[in-house]
């Protein structure tokens, strides 16, 4: 009882502390978002304007570089701002863990992930919010709007059609397409993994991971892990886990990720957690893991709980019910298995490298660049993936591409 009590009082006190935070946190966000009126805006390169300047940046000068890029297309990316520029296109129907918000209510992220675009890779990114959750008119918008920008990143669209928008515009367009939620979250989660394998001294091959999430991130993630050479993985959804000749709410990707998934085990969350390896939850759900269920995992097992704000279990209590390694999506805790170390650095390299298309090939390379940007001398269980002002990010994930495409 007295054990039972205290752990109860831990819980209590652990839970009112994190709410304050938030709490906090809240407070600061609104107040700085306030006092900024937006995180944005277009600068000119050219310091002190003269009208010298005017005469070549605009009439008549800059009549001669239209001529130049009818004549020599590829040009456009010398002459413009084209290769450094993203859009960031949403339809605001699948927010931060928030649902539909709205393309209003989704450009204040989108504005986020545009100041990280420049402070860490150094590119334009352009929030697009569109008026409109049309599946036709968004691939159409993003087709119309291709010749301003190097690269699209896809955000926070809900699914399954936001694998159908990215699937079409792989074939309409020259320039490449980020699924950040889905590719951007497989490549963070392989490389946490691949590190936190080496710190309890087991194989990729030979274990159990368990993928809590059949979104376009669960579909990602278990389409790398595959490639990656996992052989036991298992996925579900919100009917519980998904296998071959399932008839219940299996859409073309699922069936999909049935073929490289574990036919074996069928049930619950509860039912496969048993002597798995490791958890990885992107189910949307808080509190979805339960202590119970990793003392049922096998020794030294991992816990990537990384639905955003909230996490499938917290990551201390993870760790009290015998997680050896604990990581969630938030910036709150340690071990931080977070996209926003990936795009930046990611679409910089694609962009410099003149990669048209992000195979899984790519991903895997850049999974395998975060993770050797930490030394295994340096690894422990609250230090496996970088931190996102690490320097070497850009130059490993550069690198790591560069050999790829040569």
């Amino acid at each position: 009882m007295g054990i039972q009590r205290i752990s109860f009082e831990f819980m209590l006190t652990n839970y009112i502390n994190i709410r304050l935070v938030n709490e906090e946190l809240s407070k600061k966000a609104i107040s700085l978002h306030r006092k900024l009126k937006g995180k944005i805006f277009i600068e000119s390169k050219i310091s002190n304007l003269t009208l010298k300047d005017l005469q070549l940046i605009y009439t008549p000068g800059v009549a001669s570089v239209c001529k130049e890029i009818i004549n020599n297309p590829n040009s456009k990316y010398t002459l413009t701002s084209k290769g450094s520029n993203i859009a960031i296109v949403t339809d605001g129907t699948r927010l931060l863990g928030l649902g539909n918000v709205g393309a209003d209510a989704s450009l204040p992220v989108m504005e986020g992930k545009s100041v990280l675009y420049r402070k860490y890779g150094q590119l334009n990114a352009f929030p697009i919010c569109l008026n409109t959750t049309d599946k036709k008119k968004i691939i159409d918008t993003i087709e119309a709007i291709e010749p301003v920008f190097g690269a699209i990143n896809l955000e926070d669209i809900e699914s399954p059609k936001v694998m159908e928008i990215y699937k079409e515009l792989e074939k309409r367009l020259e320039i490449p397409v980020f699924h950040d939620d889905g590719q951007g979250t497989a490549i963070v989660a392989l490389a946490g993994i691949i590190n936190a394998l080496k710190i309890v001294k087991k194989n990729l091959c030979e274990i159990k991971i368990v993928v809590a999430g059949a979104g376009s991130a669960g579909y990602f993630i278990g389409k790398l892990l595959n490639f990656a050479g996992c052989k036991n993985l298992i996925l579900l959804d919100s009917r519980g886990v998904i296998y071959k000749n399932r008839k219940t709410n299996m859409t073309k990707y699922k069936i999909e990720i049935a073929t490289l998934t574990n036919p074996k085990e069928k049930g619950q969350l509860s039912d496969v957690i048993k002597n798995a390896d490791v958890f990885i939850g992107v189910s949307g759900i808080k509190d979805l893991l339960n202590p119970k269920m990793i003392k049922n995992m096998n020794k030294n097992s991992i816990v990537f709980a990384l639905t955003n704000p909230y996490p499938e279990i917290n990551p201390y209590n993870a760790k009290k019910s015998g997680a050896k390694i604990a990581a969630t999506g938030s910036f709150l805790y340690k071990n931080t298995i977070n996209n926003a170390i990936v795009f930046p650095y990611l679409m910089r390299a694609i962009l410099d490298l003149k990669i048209q298309k992000i195979t899984m090939s790519v991903l895997h390379a850049t999974s395998l660049a975060i993770a050797k940007t930490i030394p295994d001398h340096e690894l422990s269980p609250d230090n496996i993936i970088p931190s996102i002002e690490n320097k070497a990010l850009q130059k490993n994930i550069t690198k790591s591409l560069e050999k790829l495409k040569s």
